[in-house]
């Protein structure tokens, strides 16, 4: 066995490559660039080596550094995760050049199923099912157009070297195939160094469904189940669980069967996916395979007992897999939530930032449960613009899928993050939306349920209710904790009274508290009484309170009258009053938004790539305005209406904040 192994990657999965190698007894290798000098993964590690600046192409993926790394280490064997050099067989070539061990497939394996051209072609001869397409490159963008028509819209733009949702485009029209060809261009360039493209069908209705196999080099590969991973947002995954709730054994046993005969076809060794995508009746096409670990790999190991890491280790060492495909049973069921730095009421783009506070819930293991946390950050770290958004992946297992998605839900509202934009207000809304709770999801679950883009979650008047009474209970307690604050005047003691008016979502709920030393009866006007109770103090950033029967878990933060309370997808503004607050606060003025619609303003930090239009241009809705760069992914902004251009504020090349003026109109 491999003594030390140097992982080629940052993050989460170098975090998680680590943990598997301790357990292993194996010494583990980090690397990092500049931004990432304080990072866990290097902290984690037993030795650790600087491999450059920030950009990517400049440390993380630049052979030449990470292979003095290599050399310096004296490591027998690199682990790439996924991304970055995962799938480089030029890299694969390196190591092979110096007698390093390459934790993952074959070069010729690599270069066949990375170029998603050929690997269709290798498919096809396989016996496997494709979609159709046009599978020779593609020059030119009035190319990509006539082809676009050849095959019917709509049509997906892909680049040939993508990988985790760079370098893809929907197109419904020429105007969009026009300008997906170009954007696909561009950030396969950029992601990948290979600006290749290929059009094929899209497939309405779709459902994304992989396989996971594993191989070794003496002729062995087996199936190990499927992931369900329709939730997308910008062809990027999101949810994930396994098995999928829409297989039936047969089809889940012929996705495998022909997953295995692709590995058979070009000789693949190691873990590996085969992704296919199945429509309403069940029939499947093949995707693209992965050469690497996937990101989504822990609901795999929840629910087959494996890890796949270690199996990684062991295939390159040339060991003999200790399984068979009698072997593979599918316990259970898991779930993985993708937290991710970005603002879902904006469309999901990026954000950057200090983590001022990272609380995740307390991972456990029983036979009814279990809750994974797999990170790579730290409260007071710093989220980069350099990388990839993705900060965990938060996984429940449970006997049922039911039982998984009520753990999940529980574990996103006391997951606990500060300082950032973040996605977990969307996640706990997917957990409770009826379409996934029955299984009736597909690629397009964001663009059916949030047409407009994600707004919260309105709750219904029972949740309200429940919070209403925790928020009055809650306030009780801090304003008892107020009126013993030293130092008081003693002619001006403060009695706290048992009305009150509680404020949120746009309704209003008078209620009379009744308190004892072991919680609070909350009764309303039309004689319901909730009964509270729980340990919340004032300060405490999360409140696990008992309300009736049920049991509420919101994270709280104190605002002036009341608390920001964020449960369940909702994010409300609680606010508690006497019955003489209440009355006067309706005379209040309501503060408005300033206009600004006169300006196009910069949605996410980043780094202005183009300019479309220049001072005194008249431009039309829709038109392409500016090209913003983030976090690897590219953003066009365009026009909300009518307009003329006034003045440019940015130029090409410009690096900006969150809401930096881009440009004006007249």
């Amino acid at each position: 066995m491999f003594e030390k192994i140097l992982i080629a990657n940052r993050g989460e999965i170098a975090c998680r490559i680590i943990k598997t190698a301790r357990k292993m007894g194996i010494k583990t290798v980090a690397i990092y660039s500049d931004s990432d000098k304080n990072a866990l993964h290097m902290k984690m590690a037993d030795e650790a080596f600087h491999v450059g600046p920030p950009p990517a192409s400049q440390s993380y993926i630049s052979i030449d550094k990470v292979m003095q790394a290599v050399r310096q280490s004296g490591a027998q064997a690199v682990h790439p995760g996924y991304g970055f050099l995962s799938e480089n067989s030029k890299f694969a070539q390196a190591l092979a050049a110096e007698n390093v061990a390459f934790i993952g497939p074959s070069v010729e394996a690599i270069e066949k199923m990375g170029d998603k051209i050929t690997s269709k072609k290798i498919a096809q001869d396989a016996g496997v099912s494709t979609v159709p397409g046009h599978m020779g490159l593609i020059d030119h963008a009035k190319a990509a157009v006539r082809i676009s028509n050849e095959i019917g819209y709509p049509v997906m733009i892909k680049a040939s070297a993508g990988g985790g949702g760079k370098g893809m485009r929907l197109a419904w029209n020429d105007a969009e195939a026009l300008e997906g060809f170009q954007s696909s261009k561009n950030e396969a360039a950029n992601s990948f160094g290979d600006d290749r493209i290929f059009i094929e069908k899209f497939v309405t209705q779709p459902r994304h469904i992989e396989i996971q196999i594993l191989a070794d080099s003496h002729g062995n590969c087996i199936y190990m189940g499927e992931r369900e991973c329709s939730i997308q947002r910008r062809n990027q995954k999101v949810v994930e669980e396994a098995p999928s709730p829409f297989l039936d054994q047969a089809t889940r046993k012929a996705m495998g069967e022909q997953a295995c005969a692709l590995a058979n076809a070009v000789g693949y060794v190691s873990a590996g996916t085969v992704e296919f995508i199945v429509d309403k009746d069940k029939n499947f096409y093949f995707l693209e395979m992965n050469t690497r670990l996937q990101v989504e790999h822990p609901v795999t190991e929840l629910i087959t007992g494996f890890d796949l890491v270690e199996q990684m280790i062991r295939i390159a060492n040339d060991e003999v897999l200790n399984m068979a495909q009698g072997d593979v049973k599918l316990n259970g069921w898991a779930i993985e939530s993708r937290l991710y730095a970005e603002d879902p009421y904006r469309g999901f783009l990026p954000s950057i930032g200090r983590l001022t506070r990272y609380r995740p819930p307390e991972e456990c293991t029983n036979e009814s449960c279990i809750v994974r946390n797999d990170t790579g950050v730290f409260e007071g770290g710093e989220i980069s613009m350099y990388y990839d958004p993705m900060i965990a992946k938060l996984c429940t297992w449970a006997p049922s899928r039911n039982l998984a998605i009520e753990q999940m839900s529980k574990a996103l509202d006391r997951f606990e993050v500060e300082g950032i934009g973040h996605n977990l207000p969307f996640l706990s809304a997917v957990m409770n939306h009826e379409k996934f709770i029955s299984g009736d999801t597909t690629t397009a679950f964001i663009e059916e349920n949030y047409p407009d883009g994600f707004e919260g979650v309105t709750l219904g008047e029972g949740e309200l209710r429940r919070i209403a009474a925790s928020c009055a209970a809650m306030n009780r307690v801090a304003e008892i904790r107020r009126t013993k604050i030293s130092g008081r005047l003693d002619n001006h003691e403060r009695k706290i009274g048992n009305d009150w008016v509680v404020n949120l979502q746009g309704q209003s709920f008078k209620v009379m508290i009744t308190a004892d030393p072991s919680g609070s009866d909350v009764l309303f006007e039309d004689n319901e009484t909730l009964r509270v109770t729980g340990r919340w103090v004032p300060g405490q950033s999360l409140a696990e309170m008992s309300v009736g029967e049920t049991n509420l878990v919101m994270k709280v933060k104190k605002i002036s009258g009341g608390f920001r309370i964020r449960s369940g997808g909702a994010d409300l503004k609680v606010h508690v009053r006497t019955p003489m607050q209440s009355k006067l606060a309706k005379l209040m003025l309501e503060k408005l938004a300033p206009d600004t619609s006169r300006l196009l303003l910069c949605p996410m930090p980043g780094l202005v790539v183009k300019v479309h239009v220049f001072e005194g241009e008249e431009v039309q809705e829709g038109q392409a305005l500016c090209t913003i760069e983030a976090m690897k992914m590219e953003n066009i902004l365009r026009a909300e209406r009518k307009g003329i251009v006034e003045t440019l504020q940015a130029s090409e090349g410009s690096s900006l904040a969150v809401d930096d003026v881009i440009m004006t109109f007249k």
